[in-house]
């Protein structure tokens, strides 16, 4: 059983990884050839691979909100076995994916561990090639350690408690596994040992990471550097995080011009050629986000921190009467970034040019430099708001600065993961502390304070499978 275990720890079936474990023995039309390099490159570009990022974190999030009695929450409701899991997260229980529904796995954990399990084989193979040289190799090995860094980021940062130094080394994290084999128990490891594991990673591939990258789901320098800024932003160490952000920016800083786009099928490039994301990560999984029950209504607090002369305001979201059902009665609006759509694109929630800049910006007001932090935030609005309609941001003191670098972070980065992670961290400041109420179907639900319910449950199906793995408080 520990076999089958470990390998639907992964998300994957034992087929496929068996078929893994023999790639490097197999001639494909004379492409793929037992002890080359190309083998692992061809992994390594696979967007099938490596493209995958959290999609449950935005249903808990207040980004979203339900009308308590409306076509769409009834239609939720009637339909419990295909949306249970949106119903589920959406008020904080504590089960999300039931063994009875028709959709219970976690497509976010098994999609991340598959990432972890194709670079866990590049970085442990590769030294093993017969054709290339170490300084041939370690571009290779560094690309797949920063998509391994990346998924264990995602991974601490949805199953478990935020990070805290003086409790990170007995909080629960999630299993390490850095070599895949079909016998180590997959005990979960501490948050502080998770963390050092994507720091190491981090530091051991960015020297050998390409200074620039001609698709953004391959990893360059500012990929590395994108990654680490967020990973010490979420340890709430801001200096490290603003002087890596830093760093990411040297290598690239484009952030798109919204200002005078009208047509929303134009606001939004390609995800793999998009010149401000600096690592490409799309929220894959049960979605949702555009059509049927699950799509995501705004709410109404994010919807008044936007304002109707942001340009994300006006590309990114749509009335119900443009919804492929009939939510009319649930008002307000509705995510739906016609950009990702008709490109067959999914929202990204991987590193970007203005989280770094916000990032930075957030170091900026916390040390008191206020003027500073609003240099940045105008850097990025005035690329947001609607041309003619833009006015400069100030901030009264440092304090203020910071309230509204918060809220610029909210309008980038709505129903894309990182508002969930923003409540989290700032949940250990009482200033920020937030306690979010909704109903659904007439009942009202409470999402308290630094609440366990902050951290997502591990799906009963991995857990039967790994009962090692011990589940989060609730």
């Amino acid at each position: 059983m520990r076999t089958i275990n470990g390998v639907k720890l992964a998300g994957l079936s034992l087929i496929f990884l068996t078929a893994c474990s023999k790639y490097t023995d197999i001639k494909t039309q004379g492409a793929l050839v037992n002890g080359k390099l190309d083998n692992y490159s061809l992994l390594l570009n696979s967007t099938s691979n490596f493209a995958a990022g959290p999609s449950i974190c935005d249903y808990a999030s207040d980004d979203i909100q339900l009308v308590d009695g409306s076509n769409q929450q009834k239609e939720l409701a009637a339909n419990t076995l295909s949306y249970d899991y949106y119903m589920n997260a959406y008020t904080w229980q504590p089960t999300i994916y039931a063994i009875a529904s028709a959709n219970y796995q976690d497509y976010t954990w098994s999609n991340l561990y598959n990432s972890v399990t194709i670079a866990n084989i590049i970085v442990n193979e590769v030294p093993t090639v017969d054709d290339a040289t170490p300084a041939q190799q370690e571009p290779v090995i560094a690309q797949a350690l920063v998509h391994r860094a990346d998924a264990y980021l995602s991974l601490v940062n949805v199953y478990s408690k935020p990070y805290n130094r003086t409790t990170a080394g007995a909080d629960l994290g999630v299993p390490l596994v850095l070599v895949q084999t079909t016998t180590q128990p997959l005990v979960r490891a501490s948050v502080q040992t998770v963390y050092d594991q994507i720091l190491s990673d981090l530091r051991r591939a960015i020297p050998s990471l390409p200074p620039t990258q001609n698709f953004s789901f391959i990893p360059s320098k500012a990929s590395g550097y994108g990654v680490l800024a967020r990973c010490f932003f979420y340890m709430n160490m801001y200096d490290s995080a603003a002087r890596y952000a830093d760093s990411a920016l040297a290598y690239k800083a484009t952030v798109l011009d919204l200002s005078t786009v009208t047509d929303p099928a134009m606001s939004y490039p390609q995800y793999f050629n998009n010149p401000e994301i600096l690592l490409a990560k799309q929220a894959r999984g049960y979605s949702g986000t555009t059509y049927g029950p699950a799509t995501f209504r705004l709410s109404d607090t994010l919807l008044h921190v936007l304002g109707d002369d942001d340009q994300r305001y006006n590309l990114y979201t749509t009335t119900p009467e443009n919804i492929s059902f009939d939510y009319t009665d649930a008002g307000g609006r509705f995510f739906f970034m016609e950009g990702n759509v008709s490109n067959y694109n999914n929202r990204n929630v991987g590193v970007t040019v203005p989280e770094m800049m916000l990032i930075k910006a957030e170091y900026l007001a916390r040390t008191g430099s206020a003027n500073a932090a609003m240099d940045l935030v105008n850097q990025l609005r005035i690329k947001r708001i609607k041309q003619g309609s833009y006015v400069a941001l100030t901030a009264t003191n440092a304090d203020d600065a910071l309230v509204k670098v918060i809220q610029e972070r909210q309008r980038e980065f709505f129903c894309r993961m990182l508002r969930w992670w923003d409540l989290r961290r700032l949940n250990s400041e009482a200033r920020f502390q937030t306690t979010i109420t909704r109903r659904f179907n007439g009942t009202t639900y409470t999402l308290a304070r630094n609440s366990n319910r902050y951290v997502f449950p591990i799906s009963e199906y991995n857990r039967r499978l790994n009962p090692e793995i011990e589940q989060n408080p609730r």
